[in-house]
């Protein structure tokens, strides 16, 4: 007599596979974080560096705002198994069994346009030089920040664009006043003192005074501080700052306004960028092909002014790029690149990005993505 017995289990095999594949969003988490940033990140290089291209050869800019990165996941898993049995001579007895699973990944991003009032704000709106000056307390070169953001101080020109000339109709004073400046930042001789007002008052009603700022914060102040030093040196140094922003003998501290020239005495006049001048003067400056030139497609090279002897974002041209570049990218058959030996260019680059960043103050609502979840 034939004895047919089915056991339904789980074949070892299949139990330990299925039974390791748990939760996957945790053990996805640092790894997931880590990519999508470092892809983000390359994403707003190649980003910024084609607009400067772009720029050069008079085509618009464009942004676009991410203003989303999902990661969405699904795991299915099943699993069966049986056991068939004979008698004990029989050479057909067998375990069998199957388990499957399927996992996918979808992820979500959502892009916006930077356009109308966002890009008023963000592009063309100049960036105030209390924005702009603390970003050299926490170690970023002074001289840099300037030559990127500044297009006067107290009526010393930086370097423009076209039309200004073959060096851009800079001044050299401009240029001897970041040179001190930033020996002065390195020896600790100088720093930036950041004040805010308190905020405004109130009527019987509890409402904000009309003649105040909407917001109800005090209005933020930044001052150039020339600290107590006993170096001859330093202090030969810092008369000299004085004389060129016309301070008196003996100030320690002025104000940064905003303006081509102080209103009051005791005042530093910043004439500060926007964004699209910043990366419009870093287009004069980028080495194109000499053809280019000749023919018209976009303007000779601004040379440099002074003690300059190279711009701050140096951007290489050619019909192949180096395999180990900074960032690069394709444009009308050429390619434009940072090289990744050049820390100044990279250190440079990277400041034009964190002030994008701080300039982003008017960010509309992005599209509303619901994914599944459980």
């Amino acid at each position: 007599m034939k004895i047919n017995l089915i056991f339904r289990a789980t074949p070892l095999a299949a139990l330990i596979c299925l039974a390791a594949c748990g939760p996957i969003g945790p053990s996805r988490l640092q790894h997931d974080e880590l990519e999508y940033s470092r892809a983000l990140g390359e994403s707003q290089k190649h980003e910024m560096l084609l607009n400067i291209v772009r720029l050069r050869y008079a085509d618009p800019p464009t942004f676009l705002d991410t203003t989303q990165v999902i990661a969405g996941y699904s795991v299915s898993k099943s699993v069966s198994g049986g056991f068939y049995a004979y008698p004990a001579t029989a050479v057909g007895n067998y375990l069998f069994g199957t388990g499957t699973m399927t996992s996918g990944e979808s992820p979500t991003f959502t892009y916006q346009p930077v356009t109308g009032q966002q890009y008023a704000e963000n592009i063309v709106r100049p960036i105030s030089p209390t924005v702009i000056m603390p970003l050299s307390l926490g170690g970023l070169p002074i001289d840099t920040l300037l030559r990127l953001t500044a297009q006067s101080i107290d009526g010393l020109s930086n370097v423009r664009g076209l039309g200004a000339g073959p060096f851009g109709g800079g001044s050299v004073r401009f240029y001897l006043l970041l040179h001190d400046l930033r020996q002065l930042q390195i020896a600790g001789a100088m720093t930036i003192r950041i004040t805010t007002d308190a905020p405004p008052p109130t009527d019987d009603n509890n409402k904000k005074s009309s003649s105040k700022p909407e917001n109800g914060n005090g209005q933020e102040h930044s001052y150039l501080v020339l600290s107590s030093t006993s170096d001859s040196s330093l202090l030969s140094t810092q008369a000299e700052v004085r004389r060129l922003l016309h301070l008196d003998a003996q100030a320690e501290e002025a104000e940064i306004v905003y303006g081509p020239y102080p209103k009051h005495p005791g005042q530093i006049a910043i004439l500060t960028r926007s964004m699209l001048a910043m990366l419009t003067q870093l287009a004069y400056e980028v080495e194109v092909p000499e053809e280019d030139i000749k023919v018209g497609r976009t303007p000779p090279t601004i040379g440099q002014v002074g003690i300059e002897n190279r711009p701050e974002v140096v951007i290489h041209s050619g019909h192949k790029v180096p395999d180990r570049r900074y960032a690069a990218v394709e444009y009308n058959d050429m390619w434009f690149w940072i090289d990744e030996k050049d820390f100044q260019s990279k250190l440079a680059f990277t400041m034009v990005q964190v002030l994008s960043a701080l300039a982003a103050t008017n960010h509309t609502g992005g599209a509303v993505v619901t994914i599944p979840a459980g």
